[in-house]
């Protein structure tokens, strides 16, 4: 009964909530909107799981009644048998319902900012990042989700040396809470092309997943930034290549440098590179809360620790394992067309594992 009773706590802060939603003060503080709406969205969840646990208890109360008054035979074995499907149903319905009481990260439902980067390798290590990307995109398509493109740095001969990306979902999407668990280090065994010995090599690129903060969320001083602008490379036409529309700006008190040279309109590439800015600063404040994290939990699943390395992608075997938990699948073709979210899934399930022994619920 105690999972019950925490279950209507929760839902008296449901309906406290839902109140505060409609106060005219709260709407017009957007911040702290945006953080009930949130909290309110993912409480709904809760609740409604809770109401039906609530319903299956009257039912199981219900039956048992009727089982131990009923006098008709028939009609008590029909009940009997209802009682004993319902209370099968009791604790797979209860671990459904402490696994939603486990709190998200508040950072779970915002976009996501992807920065790509080949590593030790060479031309190689360019090839894999473009190998990335395009796994990623396939596996953003298929959840519905929307890719816009910051900004990239061709590789000699293919791939990307560097490719930044928007990656926008819709509604309650959890688009960070997924994508994060690709930050880390990625290696990659294979033979390359140009090897004539048939030795195979390792090379690596790295990936970074940051929320993408919003306007309200990091107070970003327009005195603190400097705005540069040059003539974009690459493709793109003679209206790229000859208007200063590619915008660096450097954040003055930390150093951080953001270019972006996507887009043809000036004020679109100094949009796209603020919000990227804003993101890399909100980093440095989620960092702290990332590192508590880390100190607690044996699996570091979601550590945002860019220096560790979290997958080895290997293709004579045509293996992909992940460090992190320990999962080796034999499917490598599969999961760079895409298909990698049966290794997200796993490491959520991880998590959530961890989240559980810490008694990391719902107060």
């Amino acid at each position: 009964m105690n999972l019950l009773l925490k279950l209507e706590d929760i839902k008296l802060r449901w309906e406290d909530v839902g109140q505060q939603l409609i106060s005219p003060d709260i709407m017009s503080d957007m911040k702290r909107y945006a953080q009930l709406n949130r909290e309110y969205s993912n409480l709904t969840e809760i609740v409604e799981a809770y109401e039906e646990l609530k319903k299956l208890h009257s039912n199981i109360d219900n039956n048992k009644k009727i089982v131990s008054e009923e006098k008709d035979e028939d009609f008590r074995n029909m009940a009997k048998a209802e009682l004993d499907d319902m209370l099968r149903q009791v604790d797979p319905m209860e671990e459904s319902i402490k696994l939603l009481l486990v709190p998200p990260d508040p950072m779970d439902f915002k976009n996501a900012i992807v920065e790509i980067r080949a590593g030790a390798g060479g031309d190689e290590a360019s090839l894999f990042a473009g190998e990335l990307f395009r796994m990623y995109s396939k596996y953003i398509e298929t959840m519905g989700w929307k890719i816009d493109i910051i900004d990239q740095s061709d590789g000699t001969n293919g791939g990307y040396k560097e490719i930044i990306f928007e990656v926008i979902g819709k509604g309650k999407d959890k688009v960070y809470g997924i994508m994060k668990y690709e930050s880390g280090v990625h290696r990659v065994q294979r033979v390359p092309q140009t090897e004539s010995q048939g030795r195979v090599h390792t090379s690596a690129a790295s990936v970074a997943v940051l929320p993408e903060a919003e306007e309200f969320d990091i107070d970003l001083k327009e005195s603190d930034v400097r705005k540069d602008t040059c003539c974009s490379s690459g493709p793109g036409g003679q209206s790229v290549n000859t208007t200063y529309s590619a915008v660096r700006l450097t954040h003055i008190p930390t150093g951080i440098i953001v270019t972006c040279q996507d887009e043809k309109s000036q004020i679109k590439n100094y949009e796209k590179a603020m919000k990227v800015l804003r993101s890399r600063l909100y980093e440095i404040e989620h960092q702290k809360y990332l590192d508590e994290i880390s100190a607690k939990r044996r699996t570091m699943v979601s550590t945002g620790d860019r220096s560790a390395k979290i997958r080895t992608y290997n293709y004579p075997q045509s293996r992909v394992t992940d460090h992190r938990i320990g999962l080796t699948l034999y499917d490598l073709s599969n999961i760079l067309d895409g298909n990698v979210g049966a290794l997200i899934d796993a490491l959520q399930v991880a998590e959530n594992a961890e989240k559980l022994k810490e008694g990391s619920l719902y107060e």
